[in-house]
């Protein structure tokens, strides 16, 4: 595991003081999540700025229809695109509120990234929202045509938070159904552990940081039981990948985790289950942060840092574009 400084220890107690804010018991995910979805389009803006094209894909019942955002860079470097999976809890969170963060991900990296509008919990609690990301994913791996590519292994999958828990499970269900899979995924600061009880929980981050900051142990608690509202179902590796009792002929696998983060700990750990695996794995650390800091303005230290680990990652051996270099 790698990081890029010597961690703090502690959070800024002035930072902390601000977060508290928005943490809770103010919300109550089970009652507010109606209102947290418009404040997180309210504070995302407005999307015409931004060069995207909007698609969809058949669900595989054809019962409804799958949008798909393509995020275009403003100068498309590398040929390999990025299908990304946002966060939210698997209950808040769409293509509009993550616009920002697709577009500045995609100028700094020089890549298209394709967001996935996956339906969300309660209306549509588990497997829905993962049955979409995995339509998706199968539609475009099986035929890269789609995207002018010419070959699966150029689709990088990539999550944030609960879209890293959907990259991981999305990977795992396409290895079991014998399905192409993609030759990396990247998951950021994702949740692959069904118990977040500081009191019950494995993971010290959870006792650490699971109150008073971005986002509380009380909170992932009500987001799971939304996505799935029985206990012992969420007992299973497509909610719960460390779960998993073959880790093996996964995608090389970029786990980026957040320090002052209560799912820092179970990231970095499905990290090192998939490397025992025999896995491919980088596991980074962005020290002085919180969960969720992808979507901080673009020009933030922690973004910044992200996205030169991503494209360091990602590296030289990534499919270039004729006489764009």
């Amino acid at each position: 595991m790698s990081a890029d400084a010597p961690g703090e220890g502690r959070p800024n107690p002035l930072l902390a003081a601000f977060l508290r804010l928005f943490a809770a018991p103010r919300l109550n995910m089970q009652e507010d999540y109606p209102k947290v979805r418009r404040f997180q389009r309210l504070l995302a803006g407005p999307t015409g700025r931004y060069q995207v094209l909007d698609k969809v894909i058949l669900a595989r019942d054809e019962s409804h229809e799958i949008p798909v955002r393509v995020q275009l860079p403003r100068q498309r470097l590398h040929s390999d695109v990025l299908l990304f999976m946002h966060g939210g809890g698997w209950v808040t969170g769409d293509i509009e509120s993550y616009t920002p963060a697709c577009a500045a991900l995609a100028d700094a990296t020089g890549r298209v990234v394709l967001s996935v509008d996956y339906r969300l919990a309660p209306e549509n609690p588990f497997p829905a929202g993962f049955e979409d990301c995995l339509r998706v994913a199968e539609v475009l791996l099986r035929e890269p045509g789609l995207l002018d590519l010419t070959d699966a292994s150029q689709i990088v999958l990539i999550g944030d938070s609960a879209g890293g828990n959907l990259t991981a499970a999305v990977s795992l269900r396409l290895r079991e159904l014998g399905l192409p899979m993609p030759a990396r995924q990247i998951l950021l600061y994702p949740a692959t552990w069904y118990d977040h009880d500081p009191a019950t929980s494995p993971f010290d981050s959870v006792r650490e940081y699971g109150t008073g900051l971005r986002l509380t142990a009380l909170e992932v608690q009500q987001y799971m039981q939304l996505y799935q509202p029985s206990a012992e179902a969420r007992r299973q590796p497509l909610i719960a990948p460390l779960l998993a009792d073959d880790l093996s002929d996964q995608p090389a696998t970029l786990v980026v985790s957040a320090e002052f983060d209560l799912l820092r700990d179970e990231g970095e750990a499905y990290g090192h289950a998939l490397e025992a695996a025999g896995n491919a794995v980088r596991i980074e650390r962005v020290n002085g942060t919180y969960h969720g800091f992808l979507t901080l303005p673009r020009f933030a230290n922690p973004v910044v840092r992200l996205h030169e680990v991503i494209n360091d990652w990602l590296g030289a051996a990534a499919p270039q574009v004729a006489g764009r270099e």
